[in-house]
């Protein structure tokens, strides 16, 4: 079939960045430059110019910019984006015959002889045919003209008459009357008429910085009490916020704060029966006292909770709230929207399971409910509802077991009106799941990282999720240990196990979080052999920490803090680069930062030993380049966990790790060789 125009000669391919061929938004963080590329190109030796047209789409306007040619026809350009929310782009390109006539002038005058070997004889004759050529850039001078205004019109004008006489001259010799100048003003106004254009516009999204780069910090709010006796309370965890903050997390997580149904209340370790002193569990939303909109009373009051996102804001952090999408068979929503449950042929409403794991005090909500409109609406309201009240920060409990196309209405709906709320998906769940629930609008998701011990596992992982096309929608948050999730490695490899998974997620991902105080107090008793469920686990009881204990690895995990604040090159993951070593049990990898106006590039170099009971060394194999470093150069790194300098040269540098001492070394490296009294490589 012809098509509608047949002039537009110019084909536009490979366009990055898109998700599924646009389907979703691409992910991009608040002021970032942002890279645009395509593969255009046309027949024959035409040249070919290009550009981007995009705006935010409350703009009625768009803003344009010219792409650049790079090679094999790949073209690119970068814009910033300075607004939160959707922007929109396209591509226009275009054969551009005046381009092509100025390139093809400039051979032809450069094929001119040389001046001092032209017989005199001849002088009169033109060479090759630069006065038609002349003629033909005045036509197409004058066309540019009547598409331009003002003083470039005028412009464009005077020299397109200046190459009609020159065509009458037929001199010898020419040399260009077009200068770069009145090139760069004709590229204003190109001829559109048979341009070609992608067939569907492209959109990003624009989160706030801190879904690329943030520290989170879990806590029960119950467990907050300096009375073993007593129930915590919002006070207490007002209490504790400069301590937190200190540490150098930027956002507090609380489970659900709501009231906790008595029907099927689990007690300590998970029992199915409960002493009327048992608290039971968070997540069994929903009593006489209210639902998901409502406070559980022992926490405080909804004064209590302003008073405590006002201090969370005033130490520098971020109140997370917890939403789960369930209900406890006390909850009001069973008595007022029973058909929001899915029912078994008893007429019992079906309590939530995970086989062999049972959860009797908890009834998921069904999505296939003839009132699915009304369920949806009113999910949408528990949001709308904590945000009215200053929340921005969500961590949203299982998604993966809630309708996929739910979660891309709700958030997108949200995101109009707020777009600066941030949504963390805690989906451990099979990858094209987390990767949709990225897609449809989670600014960040937990990971696997949990589960990755081995080196080979870690670089593939995080080679995957940190390279396009995954981190063009997919934001990781790396926790090394949850409520729900104590690894084995931390229940055999004692502290250093914990100092090593610390430093691990603190510089493999921007973005990173623990639940603490289990974590840094190194809290490693399984409830049962082979199981990932803490003993006594907080989930079901009150537990009360000793903050202060001599064992705790707060200091570390303050110090990491500290320096993933202080290196641009930690804050994204988009540099993150493995260097061979030659033990497997050693794992290294750098991360970079480029210069600013104020800045000198930043370039992050880590070796962590893997193995948390024994001392291991190797030889790291640098990548030279991507540190930015010239063989047989002597370069500077600094341990920024101790402050001590070694002196390295060119690619190939040996450690040694003691996990007991401190399992890593993270270099900050510079190109300056160290002063004369700092230690050489073969002090490590």
């Amino acid at each position: 079939m012809k098509p509608a125009e047949g002039r537009q000669r110019v084909i536009i391919e490979e366009i990055k960045p898109q998700v599924d061929c646009g389907r979703y938004p691409a992910r991009r963080i608040l002021g970032e430059l942002v890279k645009i590329s395509a593969a255009i190109f046309s027949d024959g030796h035409d040249h070919v110019s290009a550009r981007l047209l995009y705006k935010h789409e409350n703009e009625r306007e768009w803003r344009y910019t010219p792409m650049t040619a790079l090679t094999n026809d790949m073209w690119a350009t970068s814009i910033t984006v300075d607004r939160l929310g959707t922007w929109i782009y396209t591509i226009e390109a275009w054969v551009d015959h005046l381009e092509t006539w100025c390139a093809d002038l400039k051979k032809r005058l450069a094929a001119q002889p040389d001046p001092t070997s032209i017989d005199p004889a001849k002088r009169k004759l033109p060479p090759q045919d630069i006065p038609l050529a002349f003629t033909i850039g005045a036509l197409l001078l004058d066309q540019t003209a009547s598409r331009a205004t003002g003083a470039d019109a005028r412009q464009l004008k005077a020299t397109s008459a200046s190459l009609r006489l020159l065509a009458e001259k037929k001199s010898a010799l020419y040399e260009n009357p077009v200068s770069p100048a009145i090139e760069e003003i004709a590229a204003r106004y190109p001829d559109l008429n048979y341009v070609s254009a992608t067939e569907k516009e492209f959109r990003l999204w624009v989160d706030r910085e801190r879904a690329r780069f943030s520290s989170w910090y879990e806590l029960f709010p119950r467990s907050t009490s300096p009375d073993p006796a007593r129930h915590g309370t919002f006070a207490d965890v007002e209490l504790l916020l400069p301590e937190i903050a200190a540490m150098g997390f930027d956002i507090l997580y609380m489970p659900p704060i709501h009231p906790i149904g008595l029907a099927f209340r689990k007690g300590p370790n998970n029992t199915t029966t409960a002493d009327p002193d048992d608290e039971g569990s968070p997540w069994a939303i929903g009593s006489a006292e209210g639902g998901h909109k409502a406070i559980h009373p022992k926490l405080g009051t909804f004064a209590d909770f302003d008073n405590l996102l006002a201090s969370a804001h005033a130490n520098g952090m971020e109140i997370a709230l917890d939403i789960a999408f369930q209900c406890s068979p006390d909850h009001p929503w069973v008595k007022t929207h029973p058909d929001w449950f899915i029912h078994r042929p008893d007429g019992t409403i079906q309590y939530a399971e995970n086989p062999p794991k049972k959860y009797q005090d908890i009834y998921p909500l069904n999505f296939e409910s003839p009132d699915w409109q009304g369920l949806w609406d009113e999910l949408r309201s528990v949001f709308q509802f904590w945000i009215a009240r200053g929340v921005r920060v969500f961590r949203v409990d299982n998604p993966h077991t809630k309708a996929l196309p739910f979660w891309e209405w709700c958030i997108t709906d949200l995101h109009s009106e707020s777009p600066e709320v941030l949504f963390l998906a805690e989906a451990f769940t099979r990858p094209h799941v987390m990767y949709s629930l990225a897609k449809g609008g989670f600014s960040q998701s937990y990971t696997y990282f949990t589960w990755r011990t081995e080196k080979s596992e870690l670089q593939a992982y995080f080679e995957e999720i940190t390279k396009p096309p995954i981190s063009d929608f997919f934001t990781p948050n790396v926790w090394p240990n949850t409520p729900d999730i104590l690894h084995a490695s931390l229940q055999t490899g004692g502290r250093a196990a914990f100092m090593q998974r610390i430093i691990l997620a603190t510089t493999l991902a921007a973005s990173y979080g623990i639940y603490g105080p289990a974590y840094e107090l190194c809290e490693n008793l399984p409830a049962k052999p082979l199981s990932e469920e803490y003993l006594h686990s907080e989930k079901y009881q009150i537990r009360n920490w000793d903050r202060s204990a001599s064992n705790s690895i707060a200091p570390l995990i303050t110090r990491l803090n500290q320096i993933r604040r202080t290196n641009p090159a930690l804050q994204s993951d988009c540099s993150l680069r493995f260097h061979d070593v030659d033990n497997p049990q050693i794992i290294a990898y750098s991360k970079s930062a480029p210069a600013t106006d104020t800045e000198p590039a930043n370039v992050i170099l880590v070796a962590v030993n893997l193995d948390p009971l024994n001392e291991q060394g190797g030889w790291i194999d640098l990548d030279l380049k991507h540190l930015g470093i010239a063989h047989n150069e002597t370069f500077d790194v600094e341990d920024l966990l101790t402050g001590i300098h070694y002196q390295w040269h060119d690619r190939s540098n040996y450690v040694a790790l003691r996990p007991n001492v401190m399992p890593a070394h993270i270099f900050r490296v510079a190109r300056k060789a160290p002063p004369s009294d700092m230690l050489d490589i073969s002090t490590i």
